[in-house]
């Protein structure tokens, strides 16, 4: 490391000097086999890639304590299924995710009502039940696939809206018919 020049040094020493690496006259290419060229890959079960996702845990546990469950329901089968819903909404917007996903995910399947629509609870018991194991990665894709795309670009508070309104509106029910 280069001192200050107020510092004594000995004559005999050897002192160094900053020195910039070698110039690379070619651009960087990706050529390793491991390396992603063009977009990220699509399909069944790639998930909905975005930035700093596992922050969403930490947002997800943040709003346990308003969710209101019905009996059989699990808090942490709740957490583990609405994630993918809030981190696809996230990625829909290039984005990490935030707390607003999180409650439109919740609010989406009815887990912020105090009195959910008796179908909808019934719904949602066969989606989410054990789908915190690690097993059920399968099952949580059917609940993110199940949110409509239109539905999660929509504002929170337009989603809470359209939920009070026509909760069908904002699933795709067709998977489970």
């Amino acid at each position: 490391m280069a001192a200050p020049e107020y510092v004594p040094v000995k004559p005999m020493d050897d002192v160094r000097t900053y020195e910039s690496p070698p110039r690379r006259p070619d651009p960087w290419i990706p050529r390793r086999p491991g390396e992603v060229r063009g977009s990220n890959p699509r399909g069944a079960s790639f998930g909905d890639p975005g930035p700093d996702q596992g922050y969403g845990l930490i947002l997800a546990k943040r709003l346990a304590d308003q969710l209101h469950l019905q009996s059989g329901e699990k808090v942490g089968d709740v957490i583990e299924g609405c994630l993918g819903v809030a981190l696809k909404r996230a990625s829909l917007f290039g984005r990490a995710p935030v707390i607003h996903d999180f409650t439109a995910a919740y609010t989406i399947w009815g887990y912020m009502d105090t009195q959910p629509a008796a179908e909808l609870v019934q719904l949602r018991r066969s989606l989410f039940d054990e789908v915190a194991l690690p097993a059920h990665y399968v099952e949580k894709r059917r609940i993110v696939a199940a949110v409509r795309d239109e539905a999660l670009r929509q504002p929170h508070a337009a989603i809470a809206e359209q939920h009070r309104a026509d909760w069908r509106a904002l699933l795709d029910l067709s998977a489970f018919e």
